[in-house]
């Protein structure tokens, strides 16, 4: 199978740039490992900077495919167009978004994936949009076993966690990793908005950080991201309950890195991760926005560098996650100088 051979730090991009000229295989899954991440490609194309190899791949499930697929004789042509094959894969969960339309054949829809993946053993639909300070969502069940809590693996790390009232996106493990590759020998990082831990957890078990702190609102967020730490054995973890800014000053740690994953409203924020940052230290800052206005993002920062008086370099923007068409969930790596 060709595969094109990309360092993990270039992997959204690259990702981004085979989904665009529909180079990328989606027969075969896409694989990381010794800091390089595999892209299952349809040609031996050639790309400027960038190898393409031989590799062995992994095959998706057939659900994963397509979905249409696995219905095409349960849905009507019309039911099928409008039919959104993408789902959020949480452990054992599968959690689906249905348009309205499709609300009297959901149950045939969650069957059809229940049937077609054994590894799920529950299937969800979303009930509503992420709310409230916790950035939870009501799920309701649509097949499978009653329940909401499940183990999810990625990156070496076991994450359990309470899909409907703890934030979490599966979606994000490329980004989780790739700021673990940025991660020097004996950083001090710390993460504000770290839920039930993906990140203090992807970053302990894949860098060689001297110390991860986390800070997390949401009690229950908080008691999965110490089940997490105790889960995956970690040493040099430390987690804290409470607002971020009454928690990250009274911590008194100056650190290397700082990680801001509130992507709505981390410039709220901004105040606290630049008092927290080193001189020479690295900030991330997420944000959704449309692609035509990234500079929005940039100019945020550069607002709450100029109020705390300190200067600051924009190193990179990378897109992770696409929110909507065109909307990305994006991060700006930041040094503060």
């Amino acid at each position: 199978m060709n595969a094109l051979k990309v360092l993990a730090k270039k992997a959204e991009k690259a990702k981004n740039y085979l989904l665009e000229t529909q180079n990328l295989s989606h027969e075969y899954k896409i694989m990381s490992e010794k800091g390089f991440v595999y892209f299952p490609v349809n040609s031996k194309l050639r790309v400027k900077g960038y190898s393409v190899v031989s590799k062995t791949m992994q095959k998706h499930e057939k659900h994963e495919q397509d979905l249409r697929v696995l219905l095409q004789k349960k849905l009507t042509k019309k039911e099928l167009e409008i039919l959104k094959t993408s789902f959020d894969h949480v452990g054992t969960i599968a959690i689906l978004e249905i348009d309205d339309a499709l609300q009297k054949k959901e149950k045939i829809i969650a069957r059809a994936l229940l049937d077609a993946l054994p590894s799920v053993k529950t299937v969800l639909k979303k009930a509503g949009i992420h709310e409230g300070v916790f950035r939870t969502q009501n799920m309701q069940l649509l097949a499978g076993i009653d329940t909401r809590e499940t183990v999810h693996r990625e990156n070496s790390v076991s994450l359990k966690l309470d899909v409907e009232h703890v934030y979490f996106s599966p979606r994000s493990s490329t980004e989780r990793m790739r700021i673990a590759k940025l991660v020097k020998k004996g950083e001090s990082i710390l993460v504000m908005f770290s839920g039930c831990a993906p990140f203090p957890c992807v970053l302990s078990k894949n860098s060689a950080a001297k110390e991860i702190y986390g800070v997390e609102l949401n009690p229950l967020g908080h008691q999965y991201g110490l089940k997490n730490v105790a889960l995956n054995k970690l040493k040099n973890v430390f987690l804290y309950q409470g607002d971020v800014q009454a928690v990250v000053p009274a911590l008194h740690t100056p650190f290397d890195r700082v990680l801001m994953p509130l992507p709505k409203s981390a410039e709220d924020f901004l105040d606290v991760a630049l008092a927290a940052v080193k001189k020479g230290g690295i900030i991330h800052f997420y944000d959704f926005l449309h692609e035509e206005h990234f500079a929005e993002a940039d100019e945020k920062i550069k607002k709450a560098c100029a109020l705390a008086k300190k200067k600051c370099r924009i190193l990179r923007t990378v897109k992770c996650g696409q929110y909507s068409p065109r909307t990305f969930r994006i991060c700006v790596d930041v040094k503060v100088e």
